[in-house]
């Protein structure tokens, strides 16, 4: 057996070699977390994904008498796509506050990713990133006001904000009865956005093929909102949930060949002033109209593809909105982001 002589000149070399490189090594790692740290604090945009793992599914009877699949145990973990499972539907408990989120410093979003398929709004009273630790300390937590904000939207069977459906003449109907609904998620330096592809879309007498995107820029309270079917449709629609105590306006002079939907009143959950407003192609525009939930905004698409974007400013916001001036003001500023 051989031992190493301490005294050797090669293995003193190699013992003070592998010494500065353990020394470099530990002085490297604070700054490394100090790096990443400030990376993440310094993120203006975020779309987030979370779904349970560990668990398992159970059939059950809820309290109002449904009896469907629910997850259990196991926990929320950030994913960047899945195909949403058959057993999935509203209040599952499977997938991290319901669906797919994204935010900037300004708002957040959520959509419901089941067959109400509905837009839903996080007033945020911070400009950090927060969706990531959204629901993870209850299911539903977050209708409860937090240091970073709370959900300002009741949706109900509504449109919400900016969601997408179809009008048959009466009614909006949502993106309700699809084969398969595959999600994803992407982050960039400035913006953030979420794929979604439905497959199947059951509408007006046929199947379609439906895909979105939701996109939100660094400094923007607007959603920008893509669609593109596989077969032709007369319209697609969208629109902002009927509620009382609310002013209604259409705006023509914040952005040339676009005009604006807009409300504005105590339409928070929190009984607070919150503006919502619907930026479409004035040249795409069949009609506004209303349904029993929704005011409806009815849209011909071109070539099967259309875009327009939605967007929310809240009292207890960065904005501090309090009035429809106040809020066409912010419209102004905001119109910047809309590039098609």
């Amino acid at each position: 057996m051989r031992f190493l002589n301490p005294f050797n000149s090669s293995a003193v070399r190699i013992f003070t070699i592998k010494t500065i490189a353990m020394k470099k090594l530990i002085i490297l790692i604070p700054i490394i977390i100090f790096y990443n740290l400030t990376v993440m604090s310094q993120q203006k945009t975020q779309a987030y994904l979370g779904q349970k793992e560990g668990g398992e599914w159970k059939w059950v009877t809820k309290a109002n008498g449904n009896e469907q699949y629910e997850y259990q145990g196991g926990e929320f973990k950030p994913v960047q796509s899945l195909e949403l499972d058959k057993k999935h539907t509203d209040h599952s408990f499977d997938l991290q506050f319901e669906g797919p989120g994204w935010e900037s410093d300004k708002i957040g979003y959520r959509i419901y990713l089941d067959w109400r398929n509905a837009i839903d709004i996080f007033g945020k009273k911070t400009d950090k990133m927060i969706l990531h630790q959204v629901g993870l300390d209850g299911f539903d937590s977050y209708h409860e006001m937090q240091d970073w904000g709370v959900d300002i939207l009741k949706v109900g069977s509504a449109l919400g904000i900016g969601s997408l459906a179809f009008w048959d003449g009466e009614k909006a109907i949502r993106v309700e009865k699809t084969d398969d609904i595959f999600c994803s998620v992407e982050n960039g330096k400035n913006s953030s956005k979420v794929d979604l592809t439905y497959s199947g879309w059951e509408i007006n007498n046929t199947k379609t093929d439906l895909t979105t995107s939701l996109e939100i820029n660094a400094g923007s309270y607007l959603t920008k909102y893509s669609a593109e079917l596989s077969k032709d449709l007369p319209n697609l629609a969208t629109g902002i949930v009927k509620l009382p105590e609310t002013e209604t306006a259409v705006f023509t002079d914040i952005k040339p060949g676009w005009s604006c939907f807009a409300t504005f009143g105590k339409q928070s959950l929190e009984n607070d002033m919150l503006g919502m407003c619907i930026f479409f192609k004035t040249s795409e525009l069949i009609k506004q109209t209303n349904d029993k939930n929704s005011h409806v905004i009815v849209l011909k698409p071109v070539n099967n593809k259309l875009t327009y974007y939605f967007g929310a400013a809240w009292e207890q916001d960065a904005s501090g909105v309090k009035s429809m001036n106040d809020f066409k003001k912010l419209l102004k500023e905001q119109a910047n982001f809309i590039k098609e």
